[in-house]
């Protein structure tokens, strides 16, 4: 044991070596708040390799996660349980002879594939009958309002009183990656802001991605419409509306999100895994937030600006994906120009860092 931790009562292993698997949540956003369950991981244990369970579409991110040795690649289809997938994922677990595996979705068969391969210790909450499957049970999950703290809460020892505060996601894109991918495009050198109008849900889709755009051009700088096979249509909007300085860069690989984001001055971006993927990277990013709560959904970073609306709306926040009042106010009421105020403000301010650093 040497030193410890920033948890009470936790110290700091350096002699277990035993490789960790964590099984996260798929969604981008909640994959991206993962690494901060890889780094409070790092913290208690920093020999210990973490590798991290993931789909075909969230794989890319791991590339840029400091502290983890590897993504297994493994599509487990939904609403299934798939024995025959589950054994072979089993041998593959087995081979790579795991200590600990952190599962965090509640599910079962989640838990299944670490059962069979052995994993020594396997560690979730209480859910879906799971005896048998996990043998470190954890209760009170309920207990926990915000998400991140029930991820990390499985990383520490039972009855650990958690902080308020995390090591935040830290993506790290290499400089010349972002430079073939400008060159790979034809972008040239200018300042560009990233827009990601995608989002999981209709309410949650700010409508004036094109006005914003058309705005900026207008003020001097280019505009990269970032996202997947879905905001193909957004992004024809947006290009119609601002012109030849506004480029398509959708894409169905995650990757391209994640260079295009880093290589951007600033984003701007829906509460949406675009958002926590530009946010992680390190770029200033204004978030749009209507139907969803920015202290209960935003990233763990912080964001350069959070926009919501400056009227009354009654029903804000419902969380729901479908405005049930037909008629989006609270995304409504967010006019273009004022966010396209904000990117420009959050972009004076960061040439004026720069040159301070």
């Amino acid at each position: 044991m040497n030193g410890n931790t920033p948890y009470a009562g936790v110290t700091v292993d350096k002699a277990d070596t035993r490789p960790i698997l964590l099984i996260p949540y798929m969604w981008i956003g909640d994959f991206v708040r993962g690494h901060t369950v890889v780094r409070v991981l790092k913290q208690r244990w920093p020999n210990r390799p973490i590798d991290i369970l993931v789909t075909k579409l969230v794989a890319p991110l791991v590339d840029y996660m400091p502290g983890v040795r590897s993504g297994i690649v493994w599509d487990l289809p939904r609403r299934q349980l798939a024995l025959t997938k589950q054994w072979e994922l089993a041998a593959l677990l087995r081979e790579r002879n795991y200590g600990t595996a952190l599962v965090m979705p509640r599910t079962w068969k989640s838990a299944l594939a670490p059962a069979l391969a052995g994993i020594p210790e396997r560690v979730g909450f209480v859910g879906e009958v799971r005896f048998g499957l996990l043998n470190d049970w954890r209760w009170g999950e309920k207990k926990l309002a915000r998400m991140i703290d029930r991820k990390c809460a499985l990383a520490l020892p039972p009855d650990t009183d958690l902080p308020t505060e995390w090591p935040v996601p830290d993506f790290r894109v290499p400089a010349d990656e972002i430079a073939r991918w400008r060159q790979a495009n034809n972008l040239g050198n200018g300042p560009a802001v990233a827009l990601g109008p995608g989002s999981v849900g209709s309410s949650k889709r700010w409508t004036y991605y094109p006005e914003a755009a058309k705005l900026l051009v207008e003020r001097g700088y280019d505009v990269w419409v970032i996202g997947g096979p879905g905001e193909k249509d957004l992004a024809n909007e947006i290009i119609a509306a601002a012109g030849p300085k506004a480029r398509d860069l959708t894409t169905n690989d995650l990757r391209n999100g994640v260079i295009g984001m880093a290589a951007a001055k600033a984003a701007v971006a829906n509460d949406s895994g675009l958002m926590h993927i530009s946010a992680a990277v390190g770029t200033p990013t204004i978030g749009i937030f209507g139907p969803t709560s920015p202290q209960l959904w935003g990233p763990l970073n912080p964001l350069a600006a959070t926009v919501q609306t400056k009227t009354v709306v009654p029903c804000q926040p419902c969380h729901t994906p479908i405005c049930h009042m037909n008629n989006h106010a609270c995304m409504r009421d967010i006019p273009a120009r004022d966010v396209a105020d904000i990117i420009e403000g959050v972009m004076a301010k960061a040439a004026a860092d720069s040159l301070l650093s």
